[in-house]
Order: C-alpha cells, then structure tokens, then sequence
C-alpha cells in the first residue's frame, strides 16, 4: 500500500466558470493567497511520492458547488476521490447526495466550523438532518466532519440514531490537548471511540494541538492508538490549506508519528482511507 492523503483541496484557475460562493460568505485567507488547482495537485503528489489523494470540497471557497471537484475527479480518477459539500438541513439535501454521488463523488462533508466560521454551529445534530444521516447509513456513504470538540454531543446524539454510519472527523475535532494525559479536555473525542464508525484525521492541526503545553505527540498518538487503534487513524495533509510544499507535510507527518511500527503506520498512512473509502487497494489491518 502507497501513500493516500486523505485531505487535500482543489481550487480553480477560472472564476468565471467557478465562482466563489463560501459558506459564510467570508472566502478563506489560503485559497486567495496560495490556491492550487487540479494539476498543481498532482504535481505535488507526484513531488512527494503520494499515490492517491483524496480531495475535499473547499467549503470556505465553492460552498456547495461541487462542480469543480466533480471535474477535477472525473478527469483523474486514478489518482483522486471526491467528498463533496452539502446543507444537511435543505429539503432537497438526499437528492443532492445522489446526484453528486452519480457525478463520481465518494462521500459527503458536513462543514460547522472553520477559520471563517469559528465555533460550533448548532444545526449539528438537529432533526431535520436525519434523512441526511438515514441516506449515508443505508447506502455506506463515508462522511466527513468539519467540527469543533463542542459538537460532539450532537454528533452522539446522530450516531446513537445512525450506529452504522461512517464518519471521519477533521484535525481530530479540533481538541484542547494542553492538558496532557489524561486528557480530561479531550474526553468526549475519546467517548466516540465506543461506536466503531467513528475515524480520525490526524493533520498538521492535531499534531500541533497535541505538542501544546503538557502534551507531546507521542503521547497523544498513544491515546488514540489504545482508544481507537491505527485502522480508524488516517493521516491528511490539508493541502495547500496548510502552508508549505506537500512533501514537506508528509515529511512533518512521518517525523512526528515516527513512533508508530510499520505495521500501523502503514495503515496511517494509506490503509485506513483507503478501507474508509473503500479504495480498490487495501492496507494492513493491524490494531
């Protein structure tokens, strides 16, 4: 098994095709200083040796406009998966699913926080957000989770509705890990391990949040190792959100989780996404 970054994002060249719509209304800082589209992504896979890459809707410039990604993935998909944006809370948000699924798509992203949304949004978990949840439960759609340690309650609350669905949080949930071990701050995001569809990402945001005051990376890669085991850790590199080249990342990302044996690192680093997105290829499935 390569290497597979499960979060990458896209940003076209033509805004007359493509305009900007950002939920919020506020456009990123990252995608109007240091945007990458479709081809600087696979530029820089091949730079760093990526094999695949998944890439996900960039929320805080498209929206729910899907229309870039559903292209870019169409023309590659060899190398690239799709997980689009969508309103959970629309009237029409199952037939969206199903349309951008048709368009080649690979998974839906629900996005309650960012730099241009800071906090948790409160429509996280609410009921008229079921049918959603409902859809991606029967159908194994993979979801992916923009969200803060503060809409982990709401998220309980859908998985105790939705026990088979499958979601992955982005930067772990954005947990507070100062603290150190125990990690009391960070309690909930280890709650979750309990329901086994639950994944984490583990990007440069988790990585610096857990070299914060008390805790070290070691020490919180433990944590979630013993809680969720390396089959639900997937490595993201947040490309080109995250400043820097991606072969620098990845080389971050290895530095610091250098601790892991080959075995779960493997998985880290390629297998788990690859089983979550249920990629051709599989990884080792080691604990």
């Amino acid at each position: 098994m390569g290497v597979i970054d499960s979060h990458t994002h896209v940003i076209a060249t033509d805004a007359d095709r493509y305009p900007v719509d950002p939920i919020g209304g506020r456009q990123s800082t990252w995608s109007v200083e240091h945007p990458v589209d479709v081809d600087g992504l696979l530029a820089a896979l091949d730079e760093a040796e990526i094999d695949r890459a998944v890439v996900v809707q960039a929320s805080t410039v498209y929206g729910h406009d899907n229309r870039y990604l559903a292209d870019s993935i169409r023309a590659h998909p060899d190398r690239l998966t799709g997980v689009f944006s969508l309103d959970a809370l629309a009237p029409d948000a199952v037939d969206r699913i199903n349309h951008w699924q048709d368009q080649g798509l690979s998974g839906f992203r629900l996005f309650t926080t960012g730099t241009t949304m800071p906090g948790q949004a409160d429509w996280l978990g609410h009921e008229d957000s079921y049918p959603v949840w409902e859809c991606a439960q029967a159908q194994d759609i993979p979801v992916c989770l923009q969200m803060t340690i503060e809409g982990i309650p709401a998220l309980q609350r859908i998985l105790e509705q939705f026990p088979r669905v499958k979601v992955v949080l982005d930067h772990c949930a954005r947990p507070i890990l100062s603290d150190g071990p125990p990690y009391a701050e960070a309690r909930g995001l280890f709650q979750l391990a309990e329901y086994p569809g639950v994944h984490l990402k583990v990007t440069h945001r988790a990585l610096q949040a857990a070299g914060e005051g008390a805790s070290t990376v070691d020490d919180f890669l433990a944590a979630l190792l013993a809680a969720y085991g390396s089959r639900r850790l997937i490595w993201g590199s947040n490309f080109p959100a995250a400043a820097g080249p991606l072969s620098g990342l990845l080389a971050d990302a290895r530095s610091a989780l250098g601790g892991l044996d080959p075995a779960d690192a493997a998985n880290v680093f390629g297998g788990s996404v690859a089983n979550f997105y249920a990629l051709r290829e599989q990884g080792p499935q080691h604990v």
